[in-house]
This record gives C-alpha cells, structure tokens and sequence, in this order.
C-alpha cells in the first residue's frame, strides 16, 4: 500500500466513524473537581452566568453554608458575565463565596465534554495571569430545593 492509499484510507475511516461533536456552549449542571458542589451554568444576557445549586455539605436540617456576607450559599451566583471569546472560549469572572474575592475566569470545553475552569488573578504589572485550571464534569444526578446532592 502506497502513502497516497494510506492517508485515503485514514480519511474514509473518518467519515466513517465520525469524532462526536464537541459541546457549543457551557450551558449545563457541572461538578466541580473535587466533587463537593455542583454549579449550574444558564444564559444571562450576553453571555452566561453560575450559580451553586448543589452541595455535600448542606446539614440534615437542611441549612446549606453560609458565604462571606453571612448568606446561604445555595443559590449564589458565583460566575459572572461569562462572554464568548475566541472559539470554544467564554471568559469573565468567578468569585470565591468563602471571602467574596474576584478572580478572572476562563471556561473551555474539551473533546470529552468536559469543562476546564482557568481561574486566575489578573497582574497588569507583570503582564502575567497567575491562576489553576479545574476539570468539571457534567452532573448526571439531582440536586434538591436545599441544594443536596442526590445520585
């Protein structure tokens, strides 16, 4: 088999057996990586938003913990005008519910579905982007009113 039949057979096995598409928008119910919470992401205007909808540590009296200000956490939104950047890209701000800071955030969906939050500190004198990435999965089971986390 010559290179030029190789290379054809490759492309006719990739219209065969086509690669899954990958997720157009952010939208959706996410786990965050270490698997204790689950933020929603929706439409906000021009762009999207988060907000915590599920939580491992909401109490058997159903209280949920309380942020910065002293107000549930349940509910809050915590990603802030998150705007279609380049292709695949949505970027804007997430903010820490435990001490209310701000942090620049950038969202991307990779070939799994799988969604890779870059948070970071934005530092104009250093020209620089200090920050992590976490990996989110889409959350498959419920959450509850009071933001429990159900399988």
């Amino acid at each position: 088999m010559t290179v030029r039949q190789f290379v054809l057979v490759l492309a006719l096995l990739g219209l065969a057996f086509p690669v899954a598409a990958r997720p157009s928008s952010p939208a959706g119910q996410w786990l965050i990586e270490d698997g204790t919470g689950v933020i929603d992401i929706a439409a906000c205007g021009a762009g999207f938003c988060g907000r915590i909808v599920g939580m491992k540590s909401v109490a058997t009296d159903g209280s949920a913990p309380k942020d910065y200000r002293g107000i549930s956490e349940c509910g809050s939104e915590i990603m802030h005008e998150l705007l279609p950047g380049e292709a695949g890209e949505w970027t804007g701000d997430i903010t820490n519910p435990e001490n209310g800071n701000v942090y620049g955030a950038r969202l991307t969906l990779d070939d799994q579905g799988r969604l890779r939050l870059r948070g970071f500190l934005r530092v104009p004198l250093l020209g620089a982007a200090l920050g992590s990435t976490q990996l989110w999965t889409s959350y498959a089971g419920k959450v509850t009113a009071d933001c429990r986390m159900e399988p």
